[in-house]
C-alpha cells in the first residue's frame, strides 16, 4: 500500500509539469483591455503586426492578426534607444496597442 502512495503523490507531482508542455509558441495575454507597447525595434524579424511586453522584459510579437507570439530572446526590441545588436541594424521607435481576445490564451511555461 505505501508504494501505492508514492507512486501516486509522484503523478500527482507531475501534473504541474505536464501542463507546461507546449508546441514553443505564446498563446498571448487575456483580457478585455487594449494593452499599449513602447519600445525600439533593429526590424530583425521584418514587419511585426503587434506586440507587448511579457515577463522579464521579454517582448513578444506576432508578424499577422492571425500569428502564433514569438519571445524575442536576441535583444532586438528594446525600452530604451540603445545600440546595434553586434553592429546590425540601428533601432527606431515603436508604438502601438491590440486588444486580448476574451477567452483566449494562456502563459507559455
Amino acid at each position: 500500500m505505501r508504494k501505492i502512495g508514492i507512486a501516486l503523490t509522484a503523478a500527482v507531482a507531475a501534473l504541474p509539469l505536464a501542463a507546461c508542455v507546449s508546441d514553443g509558441y505564446y498563446a498571448g495575454p487575456v483580457g478585455p483591455d487594449p494593452i499599449a507597447y513602447d519600445g525600439f525595434y533593429d526590424d530583425y524579424y521584418g514587419p511585426i503586426y503587434d506586440g507587448y511586453w511579457g515577463d522579464g522584459g521579454v517582448f513578444y510579437y506576432r508578424s499577422g492578426p492571425h500569428g502564433h507570439w514569438r519571445p524575442d530572446h536576441g535583444g532586438h526590441f528594446r525600452r530604451d534607444m540603445g545600440g546595434p545588436v553586434g553592429g546590425g541594424r540601428a533601432f527606431h521607435p515603436m508604438h502601438g496597442n491590440f486588444t486580448p481576445p476574451a477567452g483566449h490564451g494562456g502563459r507559455h511555461h
